[in-house]
């Protein structure tokens, strides 16, 4: 049985918790929680009946003997602090999106861990979606053939309620914007079907939200198999979440998910079919009961498939910097006004600036 603890009692951890405590993950269990709130991290340990600390030294202390993985849910302009913390405990590490604010960092972190022989393990839950799996398992078949164009929407509502949850929250040193945020995965989603990307031009734009960086955006991504992509993202849906989708079309098909959290399969259709086509959008449509869908209990599954028999990780911590490297090139042609090519050497991008 691994152990795992928490690092950061937000937001995001009461589903990591939730998960770990209730025997969900076979193979894993929730041993400590963390969090420099001290409120926090009691409410935390009192729920889930483990033990609770202030500080990452002390519950490697008293609880490291039972650790074997670090879930860091910490604000995002933390993660490679805290990554690089808890690398030289030896203790493999699961960090939630994006993985960091700037390429640096990101390196660093992978280096790191390389360094100390642990694992990363970055969380895209997204790419267990069921209707996700099945786009993806009909583009490994090449049912597609020649792709033409990917597409995703996030139009979510997040008032200044909750901005005002958090101070770092909206912040360029410790949050990003909806890019960076909310639409992480669904960018991680565009680039893991379409492949790498060669270039993007991006606006963006805080239209509702009194916050640093930007609560909507657009972007116009060519891929380097010649495809072209868009992003729309919002956090300025207004009454309430809209979706969270995506939509793949090539020459022989079409595909698209929808629903608030990808997670309805919308349409789906070839030029030629098969037999099992008939019942994928009854099959492959599920409601999840929040934005965040099911997808981290399949996420952690494979966490401890990786640690027990040695298997590749589906989102190691290099592949979690592509599509941060993406993003960062988003808000490197939001302010250049320019086209922006990858591989990039950001010089004006504000993600990650610590003023």
């Amino acid at each position: 049985m691994l152990g795992v603890a928490l690092l950061g009692c937000g937001r995001i951890a009461k589903r990591h918790g939730d998960l770990l405590s209730c025997g969900e993950i076979e193979g894993a269990k929730l041993v400590a929680v963390c969090d420099i709130q001290k409120d926090r991290a009691q409410s935390f340990g009192e729920k889930y009946k483990i033990p609770y600390f202030v500080s990452l030294e002390e519950m490697m202390r008293v609880c490291g003997a039972q650790i074997d993985i670090v879930s860091i849910l910490t604000p995002s302009g933390l993660h490679a602090q805290n990554t690089l913390e808890v690398a030289p405990y030896q203790k493999h590490i699961i960090v939630e999106k994006p993985m960091a604010l700037t390429l640096e960092d990101a390196d660093k972190m992978i280096e790191a861990c390389k360094r100390n022989g642990v694992r990363l393990f970055v969380v895209k839950q997204n790419r267990y979606n069921l209707p996700v799996r099945k786009l993806r398992e009909a583009l490994e078949s090449g049912r597609f053939g020649k792709l033409v164009l990917g597409s995703v929407r996030v139009r979510w509502c997040r008032d200044d309620s909750y901005y005002k949850q958090d101070s770092w929250r909206g912040t360029w040193a410790y949050d990003g914007g909806v890019f960076t945020n909310q639409a992480s995965h669904h960018i991680d989603l565009l680039e893991w079907m379409l492949g790498d990307v060669e270039s993007v031009f991006a606006k963006g734009t805080t239209a509702l939200s009194t916050i640093e960086a930007e609560d909507t955006g657009i972007a116009v991504l060519k891929f380097k198999n010649g495809a072209l992509g868009v992003v729309e993202a919002t956090t300025a849906t207004r009454p309430s979440d809209l979706e969270g989708s995506i939509s793949i079309l090539g020459e022989l098909g079409s595909v698209e998910i929808g629903g608030f959290a990808v997670n309805q399969m919308q349409h789906w259709n070839f030029v030629k079919p098969i037999a099992s086509d008939a019942e994928v959008l009854e099959k492959y449509s599920v409601n999840p009961p929040n934005v965040y869908g099911f997808g981290h209990r399949e996420y952690y599954l494979q966490v401890v498939d990786c640690l027990r028999n040695g298997t590749k990780a589906l989102v190691s911590g290099e592949e979690g910097r592509k599509s941060l490297e993406l993003i960062v090139a988003m808000y490197e042609s939001i302010e250049t006004g320019k086209e922006v090519f990858l591989p990039i050497t950001p010089k004006q991008c504000k993600l990650g600036a610590k003023v």
